[in-house]
């Protein structure tokens, strides 16, 4: 049976992880460009384990800028089962403190300025993204930022915005009184619609760093304390990390929520009409469906 291996996407404040065995960094090449960096490859306590800095080290990428589909691709090119994204975000509930850690299970997509799907013209194709994570994912890594410490929240509505500048208080306003919204954020999409068009389990880690400005107390809020609650945060997700293989099997069973399957259906071009070069630079991410070796 192949063996599970975990990818870690790490967000503002998290450029690397700890206590990984014989661990390199690794230069891939996609056919989608070149990822945010190279990515740092291990084990942890025997669950191999790929890590990639979402913005790059030293933090050069912006979130509108971000390699999306070279990330996806390049983790999915190295065998990676299981992506958690570990992100920084904005508050819009008093009780989501900075501080805490949001399992996220929904999205409401306001980007506009990214490519968002490795299909296209050519070889087209639609995933659900009703459920848009890995609910099995989440669950567990609820479970080692507790075993970290930490306050967690499981559910939540992750409101992704373009960027880079912050909401308007109108917006926020909107985003949280009239749409429900728990917290903000500018990198998990098209991260998560990309990750189930690779058939990859996928966890979103929301870490809070502020109040979004809707709140009375925001303006009083220092950049200093910021920086200080995301420094604190990173140090937690690491933690969490070091928790997560007890919990994950290291055995690649099928997913229940079938996220490993996404694609037994999405196709829609008939076979002798793909584009072959199109249908040359998936394969890694659909590699399974387009040689007709799915089920």
């Amino acid at each position: 049976m192949a063996q599970r291996k975990l990818g870690v996407i790490g967000g503002s404040g998290l450029y690397a992880v700890d206590g990984l065995h014989d661990a390199t960094w690794q230069r891939v090449d996609t056919p989608w460009g070149t990822p945010s960096d190279d990515l740092f490859c291990g084990t942890l306590d025997g669950l191999d384990l790929v890590f990639l800095p979402r913005h790059g080290r030293g933090h050069v990428h912006s979130p509108s800028d971000v390699p999306y589909r070279a990330n996806i691709d390049a983790l999915k090119r190295l065998g990676v089962t299981d992506v958690i994204s570990v992100s920084a975000c904005g508050s819009f509930r008093e009780d989501m403190a900075p501080g805490d850690f949001v399992i996220v299970d929904q999205f409401i997509d306001r980007t506009f300025d990214r490519t968002k799907s490795f299909f296209g013209s050519g070889c087209v194709a639609h995933v659900s993204m009703a459920h848009p994570v890995c609910t099995s994912l989440g669950a567990m890594c609820a479970t080692a930022a507790r075993a970290a410490g930490v306050t967690v929240h499981e559910g939540g509505t992750y409101l992704a915005m373009e960027g880079p500048q912050f909401s308007t208080y109108a917006e926020s306003v909107l985003y949280r009184d009239q749409w429900g919204c728990s917290v903000i954020g500018m990198t998990n999409m098209p991260e998560a619609k990309l990750a189930r068009e690779a058939e990859l389990c996928y966890a979103s880690v929301a870490m809070v760093t502020d109040y979004d400005c809707w709140h009375p107390d925001h303006d009083a809020v220092e950049v200093s304390d910021i920086i200080r609650v995301l420094t604190g945060n990173a140090d937690a997700a690491r933690r969490m990390i070091k928790a997560l293989p007890t919990l994950l099997s290291p055995d690649n069973t099928p997913c229940p929520q079938g996220c490993d399957r996404a694609l037994d259906h999405a196709l829609i071009t008939a076979p002798d009409a793909r584009d072959p070069a199109l249908v040359k630079k998936l394969d890694a991410v659909a590699g399974r469906v387009l040689s007709g070796k799915a089920g």
